[in-house]
């Protein structure tokens, strides 16, 4: 029988990589906020490139996470007039000058959901004419609500609504791709790639499937060559066969801020041992309450922003034995990080592409989801993707609120200059934030209230100086902080909500540093 010999990938710099991309081409990035397996000595080629012969021009760009460490990486770093004219993107915070020439119309702009964006490399990949599904009804991803259009000069459609069986779902066509830049730790002269080093999957695979499957070419930044032959196959996450460049990039990061971390990649456990407290604070106040709502065995999601604190806390308290913390790029168990490398984990016990990770969130697998808000209407409907005028995104916010069977909603009562002091054991407020947070109607519908209530869900908003739920008109304000009245509280809102029969006091001890010599005491006087 003959064989025919194998082709090999070309070994390029990354100048010479990206002098392969034409003007308008369709370009896909799979990477992560934090410098997660971002190609950063790609995105700086070709941004060289582009300034020094203003060549290629006017490309899409397509990611369905964040990219970027919101100080110049990531996106930001294309971020250059003529350079990309329109993208498709799951979240925008990451990447604040590329959002704010969205939000101003210098490109055109799409915000559509972190899951749906994941699972479309898939359906891209398999040339499946697109995604089914309801994740993005009645938000701002419903073309009754805009379809994810960011400005004015953002025409095309990329949602349709239509009913299958007497049920409206949301159709997202599938996309099609020239270029496709990836990330791994080795490659091998072959173009087998294996992410050792790195601290998630994302969708890699489907994106060079996608990439490849319409007809373009996939470039492979790598830390480091090896010969062929020489990989363990079952570490091989992309097959040499899907990638047509290598690029080496020695001096690669793992994270936006961090050289390397074994206990970030899985390779090594590193005991937790006696971590440092988090600091005794509104959000510490926050994140000990939505704990609470936390069951024994459950598993949970935690988003970026003020929720990000329930990991440290559940570290604190003992917590971590009885329940599963995961994130949506993938990561299962562990303690996810907070901040700019929001995304990754300590020791984390699975990594799996987060496509997977959100068929098991759309599917309703979650027990509970703790995400940051950054409004609540009347009607218990959320804002978390349109703040101050700026476009954040919604990241993993659709699919993730959508399908929890509990959702906590976490952040403070009012924002802009909020100054709390918690040393006598109650909120004194030093300075109240100039921007009420509960209004009448929330700018962007990014979690919409009466559709959770007709799914069934149980949602709860915690702030640190009262606690709500979602009853059928609207919030209810079933808690308030030591110290406060229902009146108070009342008084720093747009609306006045439902009062419960019983409002309760918040349990004492989430406002001192050491919360089990408070409800110790407490249990005893019981």
């Amino acid at each position: 029988m003959r064989v025919s010999q194998l082709t090999k990938p070309e070994i390029l710099s990354a100048r010479d990589a990206v002098d392969r991309i034409p003007d308008r081409a369709r370009l896909l990035i799979e990477a992560s906020g934090g410098g997660v397996i971002e190609p950063s000595g790609l995105l700086h080629a070709l941004a060289d490139r582009y300034r020094a012969t203003a060549t290629p021009s006017e490309l899409s760009a397509y990611f369905c996470s964040g990219i970027g460490d919101r100080a110049g990486a990531g996106m930001d770093i294309l971020a250059i007039p003529g350079l990309i004219r329109s993208a498709v993107a799951g979240h925008w915070a990451m990447t604040p000058t590329l959002s704010k020439m969205a939000h101003d119309g210098e490109i055109e702009g799409y915000n559509l959901p972190q899951g749906v964006l994941a699972q479309l490399l898939r359906e891209s990949a398999a040339k499946r004419p697109g995604l089914v599904t309801k994740v993005g009804l009645g938000t701002f991803c419903d073309p009754r609500q805009g379809g994810g259009k960011l400005n004015a000069a953002t025409t095309a459609d990329l949602v349709e609504l239509l009913e299958l069986r007497g049920e409206e779902y949301l159709f997202y066509p599938s996309p099609a791709f020239d270029v496709a830049f990836i990330r791994g730790t080795t490659a091998d002269e072959h173009g087998n790639l294996t992410l050792e080093h790195e601290t998630a999957k994302l969708g890699v695979l489907a994106a060079a499937t996608a990439a490849r499957n319409s007809g373009g070419i996939v470039i492979a930044q790598v830390k480091r060559l090896a010969a062929p032959h020489t990989l363990n196959p079952k570490s091989v996450v992309v097959p040499g066969h899907l990638v047509d460049i290598v690029v080496v990039q020695e001096d690669q990061w793992q994270t936006a801020i961090t050289q390397y971390n074994p206990a970030f990649s899985g390779e090594v456990y590193v005991p937790f041992g006696q971590s440092p407290m988090m600091p005794l604070s509104e959000r510490k106040v926050v994140a000990r309450r939505a704990l609470d709502e936390i069951e024994p065995a459950s598993v949970v999601n935690l988003g970026v922003g003020m929720a990000d604190g329930v990991a440290t806390t559940a570290l604190e308290e003992g917590r971590l034995s009885d329940i599963t913390l995961t994130v949506e790029q993938g990561l299962v168990g562990g303690v996810p990080e907070r901040g700019v490398i929001f995304g990754v984990s300590w020791n984390p016990e699975a990594v799996i592409e987060h496509a997977s990770q959100f068929d098991f969130y759309d599917g309703g697998g979650l027990d509970v989801a703790c995400l940051g808000f950054a409004e609540v209407d009347k009607d218990g409907n959320v804002n978390s993707s349109l703040v101050d005028g700026r476009i954040f995104g919604a990241g993993g916010f659709i699919n993730i609120s959508q399908a929890a069977r509990k959702v906590v909603f976490c952040g403070t009562l009012t924002a802009g200059g909020l100054r709390i002091d918690l040393s006598e054991g109650r909120p004194r407020v030093v300075a109240e934030g100039r921007h009420c947070k509960f209004i009448d109607r929330v700018r962007q519908i990014t979690f919409n209230a009466q559709l959770a209530r007709e799914r069934g869900q149980e949602v709860i908003y915690v702030t640190e100086r009262a606690v709500f739920v979602l009853g059928e008109d609207g919030p209810v304000l079933v808690e308030v902080a030591p110290g406060w009245t229902a009146d108070q509280i009342v008084a720093l809102m747009d609306f006045r909500p439902k009062l419960a029969d019983e409002i309760k006091v918040m349990s004492p001890g989430l406002f001192v540093q050491h919360r089990d010599c408070v409800d110790s005491a407490a249990k005893k006087e019981n």
